[in-house]
């Protein structure tokens, strides 16, 4: 790791590095990840050493009070292990890309859109905890309340690698909010998470093949949504595929962003012929509603969110959906890995 991080540096010194941008770039990017990781293992030789010194402090002098000090360095000596350990797993070919997350409101109606706008928030909590960056591409509001569909992007080192867990149906369980009787129901909203591909990958797109429909911006208003005419619907015929953006500022910007959209799914989609990899990469398709759920949230009559792929559950249901989700990503790593 030394060698390759003085390697870069002497790289970056060096006249004309900036000259192939692509490249410089990505050692830049390189140097940055190197510099985190060795830093991460000097943190934790440093804890490591602080625990032994509290250790032999304590037993020399017979000081019991230097217990809950030794325990909570423990806890965070632990959780920080883990942490690294899950790095580990994070090998995939596209694990360490951007992640385009896409929510639809399957069977339930209103409650289902309800529940969509749920999954957005628990998403967006969960990436601001991990130091990541959401940007809404697509939005469009629900008939009476929630979200019907809506597409991200989430930037940040491993957003793909720890979202892909999410990829298939959620299902909810609770007392509608909609529904004067108070009864129980059942609401279900599908997750797609594809990486973010590079723009420049080789794939060719033949014109005739595409429709392109422009169409007003819709959803919720404010900093992530524009009101004109921008927005950008492409339809890719002989697939089906159909991307959407309507957050840039420009038609041209949404067009290009679209077709970025596209170009990976279509990428994907070509890897799919090797039906493993297909897996890995995208996982099962599945319908929409009962029998095809990932992972169930009950909210009454008790609290539980179960995952039914590693069977991973905790009844702490509320901060699961304020983005407390990393016990059911490592527990997902660990089982396909």
């Amino acid at each position: 790791m030394d060698q390759r991080i003085e390697e870069l540096e002497k790289a970056m010194e060096a006249p004309g590095f900036w000259d192939d941008m692509d490249k410089a770039q990505k050692d830049t990017i390189e140097l940055k990840n190197l510099k985190d990781e060795k830093s991460g293992i000097i943190d934790l030789t440093d804890r490591y050493e602080t625990i032994e010194t509290l250790i032999e402090m304590g037993t020399e002098e017979g000081d019991v009070s230097l217990i809950p000090e030794i325990e909570q360095e423990l806890d965070e000596l632990e959780s920080r292990l883990e942490e690294k350990y899950m790095q580990t797993l994070l090998s995939g070919e596209y694990d360490r890309e951007n992640a385009i997350v896409t929510l639809h409101a399957g069977a339930g109606g209103t409650e289902a859109c309800d529940w969509t706008q749920m999954l957005f928030r628990m998403y967006s909590r969960f990436a601001d905890n991990h130091g990541f960056k959401v940007q809404v591409l697509d939005y469009l509001d629900g008939d009476e309340a929630g979200i019907k569909s809506i597409t991200f992007e989430v930037d940040g080192e491993n957003a793909y690698g720890f979202l892909k867990s999410e990829k298939g149906v959620h299902r909810l369980v609770r007392i509608s909010p909609f529904n004067a009787n108070g009864k129980r129901q059942t609401s279900f909203a599908s997750c797609d998470v594809m990486p973010e591909i590079e723009n420049n990958i080789d794939i060719e797109i033949n014109d005739d093949d595409l429709r392109i429909d422009t169409y007003r911006s819709s959803g919720a208003g404010g900093q992530h949504i524009n009101k004109t005419s921008s927005a950008i619907r492409i339809t890719h015929i002989p697939t089906g595929i159909v991307v959407q953006c309507q957050n840039e500022r420009s038609q041209h910007m949404n067009k290009d962003k679209a077709m970025q959209m596209l170009k990976s799914r279509l990428y994907l989609l070509k890897e799919e012929e090797n039906r493993q990899k297909a897996d890995d990469i995208r996982g099962v398709i599945t319908d929409n509603a009962f029998g095809s759920q990932i992972r169930s949230y009950f909210l009454q009559p008790y609290t539980l969110v179960k995952d039914h792929r590693t069977n991973e559950e905790t009844s702490n249901a509320g901060a699961v959906l304020d983005g407390r989700l990393d016990g059911f990503v490592n527990a997902y790593l660990k089982y396909i890995s």
